[in-house]
This record gives C-alpha cells, sequence and structure tokens, in this order.
C-alpha cells in the first residue's frame, strides 16, 4: 500500500508552501511519513502542515531562508528535535528570475538565484547528512528542472542552477553511498502552479503557450504527479537507484 511505503519515515521538504513542494508534502505525508514543511514564508508552510495534520497526518513547519547556513542548520535541528530522527531531504525552494540575457542580468538577481538554488541544496545538505547517517540512511532529492537538460531563451541563469543539481547530486551519490544516503534529482517538465500563472498571466494562457506548445503530451504536469515521483525516489521502490535524475517532463526533453 502506497500508504505504508514511508511509515516510520522523517522528512523535510522545502519550499513546501506551495505547488510541487506542497505536492510532495501531501505525498510523503499519505505514505505515512512525518514532514517538516520548510518555506521562506512561514505562513503558507503552516497551511500546508495544517492540511497534512487535516488529514491525519504528522507534520510540522518551519521559516527557513535556504541560503542561510544558519537558517538551514536551526531548521534541520528543529526537524529532528521533533520527529527524534531525520531520513528524507528534498531540497525543493527555488526562485525563478525574470527573463534576461547575461548582459541584462543585475548581478545581485544572479547571486541570489546561486544561493537559492544552489547554495539551499548545499545549506540543507551539509546539514541533513549526519542526522540521516545517524538514522541508519535514507535519501535526499534535489528538485532540479527539464531546464538543466535544455535551454529556454533569457533563462540562462535557471538552466545553470538547474544543471548545477544534476552534478551535485552525483558527487554527493558518490561520497554518501557507504552511508546508506541515495541522492537523486527529480526534474519536472512545465507544471500547473502559481509559477505558471505569474508567467503567462492565467493557468489557460499557459497550457495553451506553454503545456500544449511545448509537451508532447499536450499539456502541463500536475504537481500531484511530481508528488509521486518524490514519493519514488524516497522509497524502497527506488532502492537501486543514486546519483540519477528522475525526468518528468511530459516528453519536452524528446523534442
Amino acid at each position: 500500500m502506497a500508504a505504508e511505503k514511508l511509515r516510520g519515515k522523517f522528512a523535510i521538504v522545502t519550499g513546501a508552501g506551495g505547488g510541487i513542494g506542497r505536492a510532495i508534502a501531501l505525498a510523503f505525508a499519505r505514505a505515512g511519513a512525518g514532514v517538516q514543511c520548510a518555506d521562506i514564508d512561514s505562513a503558507a508552510a503552516r497551511v500546508v502542515a495544517d492540511e497534512i495534520r487535516n488529514i491525519g497526518g504528522n507534520a510540522t513547519f518551519r521559516e527557513v531562508d535556504v541560503s542561510d547556513d544558519d537558517s538551514a542548520r536551526g531548521t534541520i535541528a528543529d526537524a529532528v528535535a521533533e520527529f527524534g530522527s531525520l531520513h528524507i531531504l528534498v531540497n525543493n525552494a527555488a526562485v525563478f528570475p525574470a527573463k534576461a540575457t547575461i548582459d541584462q542580468l543585475d548581478h545581485k538577481v544572479w547571486e541570489r538565484a546561486l544561493a537559492v538554488n544552489i547554495g539551499g541544496a548545499f545549506h540543507m545538505s551539509k546539514h541533513a547528512i549526519p542526522q540521516i547517517k545517524k538514522s541508519g540512511g535514507g535519501g535526499i532529492i534535489h528538485v532540479a528542472s527539464q531546464m538543466a537538460r535544455v535551454a529556454e531563451a533569457g533563462d540562462a541563469v535557471y538552466c545553470a542552477t538547474k544543471a548545477a543539481l544534476l552534478g551535485l547530486a552525483k558527487g554527493m551519490a558518490l561520497d554518501h553511498a557507504a552511508d546508506g544516503i541515495r541522492v537523486n534529482t527529480l526534474s519536472p517538465g512545465g507544471i500547473a502552479t502559481q509559477q505558471m500563472i505569474r508567467e503567462f498571466g492565467d493557468m489557460l494562457t499557459a497550457e495553451r503557450d506553454w503545456g500544449k506548445a511545448r509537451h508532447p503530451l499536450g499539456r502541463l504536469g500536475k504537481p500531484e504527479e511530481i508528488g509521486q515521483a518524490a514519493l519514488f525516489l524516497a522509497s524502497e521502490d527506488s532502492s537501486f537507484m543514486t546519483g540519477a535524475d528522475l525526468l518528468v517532463d511530459g516528453g519536452y526533453t524528446a523534442r
């Protein structure tokens, strides 16, 4: 049963306040895991934690700025204090810079993207690894993107940060296999989230101009589909996978 796949496990999901992060947190909770919903927007994280508790799950919430090492350390410590152990970390928190070519990009935007999208995975993983090792092993998932493999005009900085996560996962996978820690990336294609509305103005336009136009399956993905993919990577169903990238992109990169 899916409800048993993460029974007795405890997880942290960053960027859990909405979209893909929320879907992952809910999928883990429904599979029996205790989940810390971590987000820079503490109110949004609290809503998701409440949602999990309302369906009978075990969840806490925490405000975190993953680009800050002290904040990351505190988040890990808080989860361990609450749950007693830690088995799974999902590095999902990210920023989505406005489209710009490199010569037009403000250096502060570049630095923030690096600090959150790559630095966040570093800071959270650095402090999570000793705790996951102490718990007997587990898994770390970096949420990347199909844009780690292909480019889009005006998105060089986003593509660079997501591509870096694939390399980071491979290196971490080799470093920590003997510790019983599997490290993989999960690369969604275009997903129907608030980010799509911010970019396209409304979901109908996003579905037409991005979902149908760019994905051979003819639509945007659902956050819940990415939640199930993350559950696969976090569970024993993927016990022979590490250093891999799970691409769930509706055929986007097959073009």
